[in-house]
């Protein structure tokens, strides 16, 4: 070193990190189990139909409530029939907005799941476990088989016995809600839970 050069700095030493504590180490698993552990991203497939699908119904039924109303506007006719028909087409409406919503909450749930757990949902759409996305689907589908019952009564003529398809519906309804239950029932006992 000559007089007047100042002296070089010492590099600064690397910080040492445990990568076993940042990242799993991959190369300890069997190629059989990364296979299958990265196999969870087909599920992907699932989540963008059932996405696509959603939004598909959604933007169908909200173009049939426009055009409705629009035909309602341009023919307006104030009698018993028209409003019933108007009352059972948005029922049938309805219907699709839930089943829309219904394959929404699927798609949301299996990503969720299988894939990213730190989605920006509203509390009660977090889904943590399976049982977590068959209770929100059940009580949608519970929903979904009212309106559709409620359909059926609101164009009921009499001649026909109704009460047969509302006891289907109601045994329907029973089973969903009794499955339900004994899920609740066997995560309480369950010490693992």
């Amino acid at each position: 070193m000559q007089h007047g050069e100042r002296p070089e700095p010492a590099p600064a030493p690397e910080p040492v990190t445990d990568s076993s504590q940042t990242q799993p180490d991959v190369r300890r698993y069997s190629p059989v189990q990364r296979l299958l552990g990265s196999s969870r991203w087909i599920i992907l497939l699932a989540v963008i139909g059932a996405f696509f699908s959603a939004m598909v119904l959604l933007v169908y039924a909200a173009g049939v409530v426009f055009v409705t109303i629009k035909d309602l506007v341009g023919d307006l006719h104030f009698n018993e029939k028209g409003a019933k028909e108007l009352s059972v087409t948005f029922i049938q409406l309805v219907d699709l907005f839930l089943l829309g919503t219904v394959i929404y909450i699927i798609a949301i749930g299996l990503y969720e799941l299988f894939i990213d757990d730190s989605l920006p949902m509203p509390g009660w759409l977090h889904i943590g476990t399976l049982d977590s996305l068959k209770e929100k689907l059940i009580g949608v589908v519970i929903l979904l088989l009212g309106v559709t019952f409620l359909g059926q009564a609101v164009t009921w003529s009499g001649n026909e016995n109704i009460i047969y398809f509302g006891g289907a519906i109601a045994l329907v309804i029973l089973g969903l809600v009794a499955s339900m239950i004994v899920t609740r029932d066997d995560k309480s006992k369950d010490p693992k839970e």
